[in-house]
């Protein structure tokens, strides 16, 4: 079964130096339908303006995956990491116990368009980690890369929950397919572009929960670029 999530259904907040559009409750935006999805609790499509961004503020308990799609990042942290975030980059960090970290737009002109993803931890208390890793986008042409997993395997991101993130580039025209296992759920962002899903036309900032068995397929439109969750 496949439910949709249109862009315009999303929650939406404009501070100027910040546009963000919330997939699920967040912040002063609360709908009672849309608490998450399985352990997927938050996919936040934010532009930060030049010079803009977020002071340093905490988390606990939780799996934040940063996702760039245009511009750069400035990162520092609690844990003693400093480093910048570019289109092609992931970054993972596992809040456990409890970090403080802060996130400015790198550059003085242009704006930074990124992701932010909170998937809840299969534990509380763990200690706090950080990770981050590039993925070039000739691994994710026209394929499903995996970005992020339990076990880190292929190289993606380790995240500690039973879950797993591609991501995908299409070529115009294109069509990719997922199996998705009959005890799994899926959800499926698109972050650019447009595709048809089994017949559902998608556009930027649509999503899709998918509840398995189901094969998914992916009909790019036009050049498109997406996020595929695979949760327990």
């Amino acid at each position: 079964m496949i439910n949709l999530r249109k862009s315009h259904e999303r929650g939406h907040a404009n501070h100027g130096w910040l546009d963000s559009f919330h997939t699920f409750s967040f912040a002063d935006y609360y709908d009672p339908h849309e608490m998450g999805f399985a352990s997927l609790r938050v996919i936040n499509e934010d532009r930060v303006a030049p010079k803009g961004g977020f002071p340093t503020h905490p988390h606990r308990d939780m799996e934040i995956v940063t996702y760039i799609l245009e511009g750069e990042l400035a990162h520092q942290d609690s844990m003693g990491n400093g480093s910048v975030i570019r289109v092609g980059d992931v970054q993972r960090m596992s809040a456990g116990t409890g970090i403080r970290h802060s996130e400015f737009n790198a550059s003085e002109n242009m704006p930074v368009h990124l992701l932010q993803i909170w998937i809840e931890p299969d534990k509380a208390g763990l200690t706090p980690s950080y990770e981050q890793k590039h993925f070039p986008l000739a691994e994710k042409q026209d394929r499903f890369r995996l970005i992020a997993s339990r076990d880190g395997r292929e190289g993606s991101v380790t995240i500690h929950q039973n879950a797993a993130i591609y991501a995908a580039m299409l070529s115009a025209g294109q069509t990719l397919t997922y199996a998705l296992d009959p005890v799994r759920r899926a959800y499926l962002h698109v972050a650019r572009g447009r595709l048809n899903l089994n017949g559902y036309p998608l556009e930027a900032g649509d999503g899709a929960k998918v509840n398995g068995p189901e094969t998914l397929t992916l009909s790019a439109l036009e050049a498109a670029e997406i996020l595929l969750f695979d949760l327990a």
